[in-house]
């Protein structure tokens, strides 16, 4: 079972993005960089086409850098695309995304001709922010939660350089289960379409795997607990998740342990690897590709019925005449 959200403005957000797209000379993509892939849009990928990207990971301070540097190489030599650990909330990463964007895009950067550069991401990723430094005042709202910008903005950086903000869209079937999950753990997926335990639980089962030496320092954990919903209980009690009669309010732990994740509190991490990423499209492809046999072989195996009922039609019309 995957998590999945996909409110209606999204698919307005969809059209405009599409119909914009001839008029973009360079795509600046905010990333998570605690999801680098899970955090892309696929959508977003076929929507521009030829058109480059600048793939800025976000939120540089929250990642683990040995993984953010597998996923630099990971993308080296590709062309049409640039990637670089970013922070909005850094005035020196802010100030080179000019200089990025003209790497990309030579032929323009006048004003007669400027760079025209679309900002785009799915939610919560820091979108709104970037644009707010990058015109070093507020013009874009700015929010904890997921999908605060529902529409469009054109604004000139320099005379050379405009963007173009958009809403924040996922996609409308998240494919990969635990891409879904990754969302929501880092805060993708507004809180109200996701159950806080289940989502907790994941984020806690990764922690136990990757990161145990950074939990156990966060929660004081003298020895190792390898189950996840026993690590939660144990959270909740020290955090004070306490109902009456001193039972654990699993929801409570749940958001507790979601916040300190979200909030980098625990330590810096990344959710994923390339290598990672490389299997789990391999089951993704191989799952679509059971299901779509298994149908085949339900048509196939209704045919004969189809046939049948389609002959007796026949005969009776026939009988009727």
């Amino acid at each position: 079972m995957s998590v999945q959200w996909y409110p209606g403005h999204m698919n307005k957000a969809r059209r405009e993005i599409e119909d914009v797209m001839t008029q973009v000379d360079v795509v600046i993509e905010v990333l998570d960089s605690r999801i680098p892939d899970s955090s892309q849009n696929p959508m977003l990928s076929t929507l521009r086409g030829d058109v480059p990207v600048l793939r800025l990971l976000n939120k540089k301070d929250l990642a683990d850098k040995d993984r953010l540097d597998l996923w630099l190489k990971h993308w080296a030599g590709n062309e049409g695309i640039l990637a670089h650990p970013f922070s909005t909330l850094d005035k020196a990463d802010v100030s080179k995304i000019s200089h990025w964007v003209k790497q990309m895009v030579p032929h323009r950067g006048s004003a007669e001709k400027p760079i025209r550069a679309m900002i785009a991401g799915i939610p919560n990723v820091g979108k709104s922010s970037l644009m707010n430094a990058l015109l070093g005042r507020r013009i874009a709202k700015v929010g904890d939660e997921p999908a605060v910008t529902k529409s469009q903005q054109k604004l000139k950086v320099t005379e050379g350089f405009q963007i173009l903000d958009t809403p924040g869209i996922l996609w409308p079937k998240i494919e990969n289960p635990d891409a879904s999950y990754r969302l929501a753990v880092t805060g993708a997926v507004r809180d109200t379409a996701i159950d806080y335990e289940d989502v907790a639980l994941v984020g806690l089962a990764f922690f136990i795997s990757d990161y145990w030496d950074a939990l156990a320092t966060r929660y004081k954990l003298k020895e190792k607990v390898s189950d996840a919903y026993e690590l939660l209980k144990i959270i909740g009690s020290k955090r004070g998740a306490l109902r009456a009669g001193g039972k654990i309010d699993m929801h409570k732990a749940a958001e507790v342990f979601l916040n300190d994740v979200r909030g980098g509190i625990i330590g810096p991490y990344i959710m994923e690897t390339p290598e990672m990423i490389a299997r789990e499209e391999l089951l993704v492809e191989e799952a679509k590709a059971k299901k779509e046999a298994a149908k085949q072989a339900r048509l196939a195996a209704a045919m004969p019925q189809r046939q049948q009922a389609s002959q007796r039609a026949y005969q009776d019309k026939k009988h009727d005449k």
